[in-house]
């Protein structure tokens, strides 16, 4: 009987929260008049709200041990400098009174969010709405709501222009932004971006619902690169135009045209003062060489901006800055001191801390295009071409405009700005911190996409999300597995026996807890006795044991188990399909031993081929961890066996020997060939099995000769030889080049004293087959007494 999922308790309803982050002059004026949070509620609400709220620290002093800070500072640890984040100014608002707000959401908590209807765990519309408005305020850095959920996603798929964002797609087209948004925070939730250019088109119909606000400076010049930029990053995830790569991510935009003129640096530092640790700034921008006087060079060629960008990038605030477009070797360039700043070889190099943006073709293999700027100094590209976004007209202004040929190093760094937002915000959701500059620089250009030719390119990899995510510094994906033995503990490649899963589990009839019986703290959780012999002309059940040694719970986990001839190997072409199960919960972290709801094998699936003649393999999959693919030659199949945790095989049979000793158990066996090719495999036995039994194997006549059985050595009546087997220890059966395909039916006959299997231990028998000294499968018979107490 399969489990049922837990029914949800819908929460109790009472006044929603928010959490409130306020800037250091809003924290200020808050401890200054406690009443200052309620009026920011009233200036956000135009004067229409009524009430007084709940304001306490949203970290109460009891819920701040010391571990907390330390795992904040070591995101720092890369730069002693770097800011670290204030709780003190974060607070947590309880909307209570008689307000328009409170008396909506308390009506609607009862109903919005109950399974009966659907799961809905969406934000009510209004306190969506006070949030975009106190996100607004210059007082406030961040806001967003207390009130428990799903993770957010990104549903594209309403997007119309989404198709023609390849950016977006799996490496190595794109940067697989696509498979981020599928974690908390990979959409950019809880990340700060500010982009440094000279105007925008803000009110964007793809853009006016992110709420993207000016810093400081004048908004005069070139809206239509920067409309462009933002689209990359934050289109709404709506039905129109298409979605950026971090829609959830907080954006603002800085000028650089100052009230004293034109100044990159006075817009860099001021950006600073209105970011924190773990922010990131995108500069799009070019600079004159002060050598010769040239365009189109990275904006830190001027010492003024590199000062700037390096207190930035010290301050914790990660710098993404566009390498340009002036296709110059930035290794050969010198400065007016005769110093080649640029290059990494060089002992004149000068870190800022930025990341640098090179650009490459739209196309894989992506290729450097020849404007962009290029050498050591460069860190990640991105494509430089054909990027679908927002547009505006420079001269009417208008707001629904697109394109899909922006292009150059400005095109380039906002897709690698999403990258970076990306693993800000999974971090941050998931790991309870952010990267410093250099460690998401790191992380940046690790099992990134290589350009076409790297050694003339040389502008760095391309980001690649899923790499990251499953990667060392983040570890996030799910990593489900099924045993091979009890001690498998899920590493690849697989160390242990095959063949013998404890976790493919059949019994005779429904069990009507499978994870009581079966699962973690059941004491039977390395049991290898839980099958029970199959018995043709009835229904089975077959329950399916997983763990889960990843980052994150494996969602909408699947199951699909095949059957197939007792035999030695068992390639894909003898499997037969029994079917899918689905488990109706995730499969949480730490490796608890989750059990399967029931797969049925109804009688007329069962195939008649006697007691100890069945072979089973088992397949997960999971939302991000999906199932291999088949392997097409059988040396890639090997490497499917070892390397493949999510793939189990059991061709192990419980057997009931006749009572008494009084007659032998005759087991079907099949030893079989490769499936692509002639190949050289060794066949031995293993036993295990009481003083006074008696094994042999009936063999082919042919199948003896392929395998240098020599016939002195096993009686040949009738075209089999009976090759007799020492009960207990290893013996080689024999050795030899088995045709394409073949299945060789065998027999093992196995004669147990009467009284044998009712002593201590587990009397047992194996067939294990070897190609190039690896082992490739085996079968294995336990024969335990028709008494022995079963579990329950």
């Amino acid at each position: 009987m399969a489990s049922q999922q837990p029914i949800v308790e819908a929460p109790a309803a009472g006044p929603p929260k928010i959490a409130l982050k306020l800037t250091p002059a809003g924290h200020k004026k808050q401890q200054e008049d406690p009443t200052f949070i309620a009026e920011l509620i009233n200036r956000a609400e135009n004067g229409r709200s009524d009430f007084v709220p709940n304001v306490n620290p949203l970290i109460p002093e009891e819920n701040r041990p010391a571990h907390l800070f330390s795992r904040i500072a070591a995101a720092a640890t890369s730069d002693p400098t770097a800011d670290l984040p204030n709780f003190d100014v974060w607070y947590e608002v309880a909307l209570e009174g008689q307000s328009r707000l409170s008396r909506l959401e308390t009506e609607t908590a009862t109903t919005a969010q109950t399974p009966a209807d659907g799961g809905d765990y969406s934000l009510p519309k209004e306190t969506l709405e006070l949030i975009h408005k106190l996100h607004r305020l210059e007082e406030v850095e961040s806001v967003h709501a207390l009130q428990a959920g799903p993770p957010p996603a990104v549903n594209p798929s309403d997007d119309p222009r989404s198709v023609n964002q390849g950016y977006l797609d799996a490496a190595p087209a794109g940067i697989n932004a696509r498979y981020a948004w599928g974690f908390p925070g990979g959409d950019g939730l809880g990340v700060n971006i500010v982009d440094m250019e000279q105007g925008w088109k803000l009110d964007h119909e793809d853009l006016q619902a992110a709420g993207i606000t000016l810093i400081s400076g004048y908004n005069v010049a070139y809206y239509s690169h920067g409309t462009a930029v933002l689209g990359e990053m934050f289109q709404v995830d709506n039905a129109i135009g298409g979605v950026g790569i971090v829609p959830k991510a907080k954006g603002r935009v800085i000028s650089q045209h100052r009230s004293t003129g034109y100044n990159t640096a006075a817009a860099i530092l001021d950006a600073v003062s209105n970011m924190a640790f773990g922010d990131i700034l995108l500069l799009e921008a070019q600079e004159n060489d002060p050598v010769g006087g040239q365009y189109y060079w990275p904006v830190s060629v001027a010492d003024a901006n590199f000062d700037a960008i390096r207190l930035a990038s010290a301050l914790g605030i990660t710098v993404i800055e566009a390498a340009c477009n002036g296709g110059y070797d930035l290794d050969a360039y010198v400065n007016l001191s005769g110093k080649y700043i640029f290059n990494r070889s060089s002992p004149d190099y000068k870190e800022s801390g930025a990341t640098m943006v090179g650009a490459s073709s739209s196309a894989a293999p992506h290729y450097r295009l020849w404007y962009s700027n290029h050498g050591s100094r460069v860190d990640v590209y991105a494509w430089g071409e054909n990027i679908d976004t927002t547009f505006t007209d420079d001269n009417s202004g208008t707001n629904n405009s697109y394109t899909d040929y922006f292009s150059g190093t400005s095109g380039a760094s906002p897709i690698i700005v999403g990258a970076a937002a990306a693993v800000q915000g999974i971090a941050n959701a998931t790991l309870g911190y952010k990267f410093s500059p250099l460690q998401l620089r790191q992380i940046l250009t690790t099992n990134g996409t290589p350009s076409s030719t790297p050694s003339t390119d040389r502008i760095g990899v391309m980001p690649n999300l899923r790499a990251i995510i499953d990667g060392r510094f983040i570890n996030l994906a799910p990593d489900l597995y099924i045993r091979d033995y009890p001690a498998d503990n899920g590493r690849v490649p697989s160390s242990g026996t095959v063949s013998n899963s404890p976790d493919i589990i059949i019994r005779q009839t429904p069990v009507p807890n499978p994870q009581a019986l079966f699962g973690s703290g059941s004491g039977n959780e390395n049991n290898t006795s839980l099958s029970q012999p199959i018995l043709a002309g009835r229904d089975h059940s077959i329950y399916i044991r997983l763990l889960n040694r990843g980052g994150s719970a494996a969602q909408n986990a699947k199951v699909t188990v095949y059957h197939a001839p007792a035999a030695t190997l068992i390639t894909p072409n003898l499997w037969t399909l029994i079917g899918t199960v689905t488990l109706p919960s995730a499969v949480p972290t730490g490796r608890v031993l989750t059990v399967s709801p029931r797969l049925a094998w109804p009688a007329s699936k069962v195939p008649n081929v006697g007691p100890g003649g069945y072979s089973f393999v088992a397949v997960a999959t999971t939302d991000n961890d999906p199932a291999p693919v088949l392997p097409g030659t059988f040396p890639a199949f090997v490497e499917f066996v070892s390397r493949n945790n999510n793939v189990a095989w059991k061709s192990f049979n419980v057997v009931n020997p006749p009572p008494g000793g009084a007659g032998v158990s005759r087991l079907p066996v099949g030893i079989a060939g490769a499936f692509d090719a002639p190949r050289r495999f060794a066949v031995r036995g293993v036993g295990s099995l009481p003083v006074g039994s008696e094994v042999r194997l009936e063999v082919p006549g042919d199948l003896a000769r392929r395998l240098g059985v020599v016939t002195p050595l096993g009686v040949e009546e009738k075209g089999v030889v009976v090759l007799p087997l020492h009960p207990f220890g290893r013996g080689e059966i024999g050795e030899g080049i088995l045709p394409v395909g073949s299945v060789s039916r065998c027999e093992l006959v196995v004669k147990v004293p009467g009284e044998g299997v009712k002593g201590e231990g587990q009397w047992e028998y194996e067939i294990v087959q070897e190609w190039e000294g690896v082992e490739v499968g085996r079968v294995t018979w336990r024969f335990e007494g028709g008494d022995k107490e079963d579990v329950q």
